[in-house]
């Protein structure tokens, strides 16, 4: 079996494509995997889909708002797009408002059902959420025991970026703390999954089998985070 183990960010990164669709987990950057969006930002490549609970901060930090306001990504598709500081106008709605991104709203918990909808094979679900609004203009509705549902479609993508606490070499994963919002859950709905490791990647069956939180087959591909937290480019 070809090793998931790579040898840097980059080389995790190399071949994706311009227009690919890309999962980023995180809770304002908390779960973020940065290693794995700096090594796209160097990459280029452009005309991105981006999945994402929000539109990246105002910080500097490295997050998917880095991506946008390079210009890399064409789309977003989020919960959150506005700043959690009104007065810090982020690079996603300044860049939004000059009609340079595009952006599809979606309701946080309609977003995780969607992207658990394509990571398990369904092929729909019925929310209540977003009944009367704008966000279901368009969708099929059912009514359900007197109740107004819309029809919400999976959402998958071509590869998730994940940051995972502990890993082995056949790619299981263990998360800690708030690594465990849309890690999981993204990990399972893309074509690749590239995972940055806080710790040293184990041998498999060295992972205490009821603690592992994604099974390796959704893994494809693993970088472990150096001691300074960063791989620097040589």
């Amino acid at each position: 079996m070809k090793s998931k183990i790579y040898s840097n960010f980059d080389e995790a990164v190399a071949d994706i494509p311009d227009g690919a669709t890309i999962m980023f987990p995180g809770f304002g950057g908390v779960g973020a995997p940065p290693n794995l969006i700096g090594a796209l930002h160097r990459l280029g490549v452009k005309n991105l889909t981006g999945i994402s609970n929000g539109a990246g901060g105002t910080d500097g930090r490295m997050d998917v708002g880095t991506l946008v306001e390079a210009g890399q990504l064409k789309k977003m598709i989020c919960a959150f797009t506005a700043a959690t500081h009104p007065s810090r106008i982020s690079p996603f709605v300044r860049m939004y408002n000059d009609d340079e991104i595009d952006a599809e709203l979606v309701p946080q918990g309609t977003l995780a059902e969607r992207i658990r909808a394509a990571a398990f094979g369904i092929g729909g679900f019925y929310t209540p959420t977003s009944v009367g609004t704008e966000l279901a203009e368009g969708k099929e509705h059912r009514e359900i025991n007197g109740r107004t549902y819309v029809l919400e479609d999976p959402l998958p993508a071509d590869y998730a970026f994940i940051r995972a606490w502990k890993a082995d070499t056949f790619g299981n994963l263990q998360f800690r703390l708030a690594q465990r919002n849309f890690n999981p859950i993204m990990a399972m709905a893309a074509t690749v999954t590239i995972v940055e490791v806080e710790n040293d990647v184990v041998p498999a069956g060295e992972l205490e089998p009821d603690h592992i939180h994604v099974p390796g087959i959704y893994v494809n591909r693993i970088v472990e985070i150096p001691v300074d937290g960063i791989w620097h480019q040589q």
